[in-house]
């Protein structure tokens, strides 16, 4: 708990630590999303409400600013995870299975942040490296931590590893299912604006490229997207992968293990991510 009384955000050092501010983790988020919108209630809300398709890189800017509070923002985590609840309070109506939904309904707000576990686990195994089963433990307890700043309660996550894969399996084997978001999120023609954020000369020369540049960019996130979500999510999905692809994947990762170690910090780490283990770093001194 933080000095107000507040949950506290997971431990600094810890292995959430590690993997959320870390370039790669930006490779996971893609992955993480379409598992999240596979489920109706989820993927119903992001297309009745979100404005992803409308401004993605300003949705895509504040979902990371947000993640990264969770985790490195001291006593604002807290203060984050209320905004987010009162962000969603007003998200409702009805799922592609005819069911009621609200955004803040625990069974939808928990699938939502649990998904972010098997995808850290999975990816970890490629771009990272294998998580052993201490490290598997420190994350999920990690990852119960920031579920508490976002509210959600114990009674609704599992509490343990052996309690979540049974859920997991359980999610995957009834709920999830290729949505019009997953659908959306895995296609290669779907249009996308060019980045209206960073210098203006670079987002005049991308705007110009635009037309060129996008094709393979959108083959490449889905390409990471199908390759870094678990196999067993994949399936259940119904997204395809081939075994040239899972070498390509093993390849792409052989090289992002190689490279991303030997970066200066302020290239390997996102700003906050950077501040914290700064400030971290400086209290041990």
């Amino acid at each position: 708990m933080t000095s107000t009384g507040e949950p506290s955000p997971p431990p600094a050092g810890g292995v959430l630590w590690s993997l959320a501010g870390d370039i790669r983790g930006l490779l996971m988020l893609p992955a993480a999303l379409t598992l999240q919108v596979a489920h109706p209630a989820v993927g119903a809300g992001v297309d009745e409400h979100s404005v992803f398709r409308t401004d993605p890189w300003g949705r895509g800017e504040r979902s990371l600013s947000s993640l990264q509070l969770w985790v490195y923002g001291g006593e604002a985590a807290a203060e984050e995870g209320r905004r987010l609840r009162r962000l969603h309070r007003t998200i409702q109506g009805t799922d592609t299975r005819g069911r009621s939904y609200h955004a803040l309904t625990p069974a939808n707000y928990a699938w939502v942040h649990a998904t972010g576990f098997p995808v850290y686990q999975h990816a970890s195994r490629y771009l990272v490296r294998p998580l052993t089963e201490a490290q598997e433990r420190a994350l999920y307890r990690e990852w119960l931590q920031v579920g508490r700043i976002l509210g959600i309660h114990d009674r609704d996550m599992p509490q343990t590893i052996e309690e979540f894969w049974p859920y997991y399996r359980r999610m995957l084997a009834e709920e999830v299912e290729a949505t019009v978001v997953v659908r959306e999120l895995v296609a290669t023609d779907a249009p996308v604006p060019p980045p209206d954020r960073g210098p203006l000369l670079l987002r005049l020369l991308l705007r110009a490229l635009w037309p060129v540049l996008l094709p393979p960019l959108a083959r490449f996130r889905r390409f990471l997207t199908v390759g870094l979500m678990p196999p067993d999510a994949r399936q259940a999905i119904g997204l395809d992968w081939t075994p040239e692809q899972e070498r390509r994947l093993r390849r792409f990762g052989a090289v992002v293990r190689r490279i991303v170690p030997l970066l200066p910090e302020r290239l390997r780490y996102l700003p906050r991510a950077r501040s914290a283990r700064a400030e971290w770093r400086a209290g041990r001194a």
